[in-house]
């Protein structure tokens, strides 16, 4: 199924977009730092002093496009990236002061754009080469927009029948509309990338097929489903992204009125948000403590602001259920032993502690399986995920990865692996000799120019060097 249409869903995001007021004066507050710490922290490197100076000079599609030539998924970004953490968590003003809303700011650029109608890029003149991309989550959409732009012709592949991934299917509608991920789908297509949903890799004849008939393959497959917890009763537990995606695409998630769910990272807080604003009693139940817990910890605080509860040290061990219908999750308390092969402190269940915890719902949301795929196709793998090098390259040769498929190691987020799509993107382009990109990433002399700057920083060394 070619270039799939998608539906009409309405906004529900739990920030309000900036008034050109707000965002004008918020970005007025910017001391457009020399070395700025905000820029370090970003993965994408995106120039946050340059595209706030351009929001305070009322310059709201340049700020676009300076964050587009680094992100291409800056509109996701800015809504889903843990800007408190990154960005955000590195602002000078931090320290004494509220951090610039980055996030909220970068928001306002991106959909001003889209407003407007206008395109950020143009490809650049046809190099004659072909590159298929498989899977259209964020590494797949960025290394195709990039390709794109270098010239290449791009086939996109996605089995499912909308594009965009985990971006569409997987994060809470408070954080993303599916609107914003299909847009970028759209901007995708517009540089002239080819969208082929519906259409799943499954094997290695079908990746030969593709590299015989491409230059170079790239694969986005992203992770599995959520694995099994092995406990009696585990037929009647509910996926968190099942759960997520059925909110996302306004189905029936299947939630009662007493909601429990496994696990502590974001997944989880995203489907506990969901049953709880959907009206269900909601508590989250971990094997370890809030100290070991992968959510953020501004996730954790949003979690107890919505009137979720936690059970920390509590281990399912069975779903009870009569005639079809759960009744109650059977759980032991834990203590916590030795640590275990990630570092945290192994939880040991305490003898004789079982209790009830009484509900009609039980949502797991405990990670997710590692790419199968990889497997069937025979790539080298690095504890389950797939192995590539410093350039992205995998251990067949014109076969290159990213995204979640290959995050061995590290955190695996939207940000990354929209890096990961570039870092593709330049390894290819290297390649296979692409033309340059058509808009350069430099830093424009107007923020070391700039008064403030100077107040905060003095003069700026080497300021004959306007580029940085």
């Amino acid at each position: 199924m070619e270039d799939a249409r998608p539906p009409q869903f309405s906004f529900q995001e739990l920030l309000p977009p900036m008034t050109p007021h707000e965002a004008s004066v918020e970005a007025n507050r910017c001391l457009y730092c020399y070395d700025a710490p905000c820029l370090h922290a970003c993965p994408t490197h995106i120039d946050i002093p340059t595209f706030i100076r351009k929001i305070a000079t009322g310059n709201v599609s340049g700020a676009a496009h300076t964050i587009l030539d680094a992100n291409f998924l800056g509109g996701t970004c800015a809504r889903v990236c843990p800007v408190q953490e990154l960005c955000e968590g590195a602002c000078v003003y931090g320290a004494h002061d509220k951090p610039i809303q980055i996030g909220r700011l970068q928001r306002f650029a991106t959909d001003h754009l889209h407003a407007r109608g206008e395109a950020p890029f143009t490809p650049a003149p046809p190099t004659g080469r072909r590159v298929a991309v498989v899977g259209s989550g964020p590494a797949g959409l960025s290394a195709s927009a990039e390709l794109a732009r270098q010239g290449h012709a791009v086939t996109l592949y996605e089995k499912r029948e909308l594009g965009g991934g985990l971006s569409t299917y997987g994060i809470i509608v408070l954080r993303e509309p599916v609107e914003v991920a299909l847009r970028e789908v759209e901007a995708v297509r517009e540089l002239g990338v080819q969208v082929v949903t519906g259409h799943e890799l499954t094997s290695r004849a079908e990746l030969d097929g593709l590299l015989a008939s491409h230059d170079a393959v790239v694969l986005g497959l992203g992770l599995g489903a959520v694995p099994a917890l092995g406990i009696p009763g585990e037929a009647h537990i509910l996926s968190g992204l099942d759960v997520i995606e059925a909110s996302k695409l306004e189905r029936p998630t299947g939630v009662g009125t007493r909601t429990v769910v496994i696990g502590a990272g974001n997944t989880a807080i995203d489907a506990a948000t969901i049953a709880r604003r959907a009206g269900a009693d909601t508590q989250m139940v971990y094997r370890r403590t809030e100290r070991e817990m992968t959510a953020y910890h501004h996730e954790y605080l949003f979690a107890l602001s919505e009137g979720i509860g936690f059970s920390f040290l509590t281990q399912p061990v069975e779903v009870l259920h009569e005639h079809g219908q759960v009744t109650g999750l059977r759980c032991v308390r834990m203590g916590l032993g030795a640590p275990d092969a990630s570092g945290r402190a192994r939880p040991e269940p305490v003898p004789g502690s079982d209790f009830v915890i009484p509900c009609d719902t039980v949502i797991s949301a405990i990670g997710q399986e590692k790419p199968a795929l990889a497997v069937t196709l025979g790539l080298d793998l690095d504890h389950g995920y797939i192995r590539v090098d410093d350039q992205m390259r995998t251990s067949l040769p014109r076969v290159y990865a990213g995204g979640d498929c290959v995050r061995a190691r590290g955190n695996a987020s939207t940000v990354m692996a929209v890096q990961d799509g570039k870092l593709i993107a330049a390894s290819l382009g290297a390649v296979l000799g692409a033309q340059p990109a058509p808009v350069a990433p430099t830093r424009p002399p107007e923020v070391r120019e700039h008064p403030l700057y100077h107040a905060a920083h003095g003069a700026a060394p080497h300021a004959e060097t306007p580029h940085g």
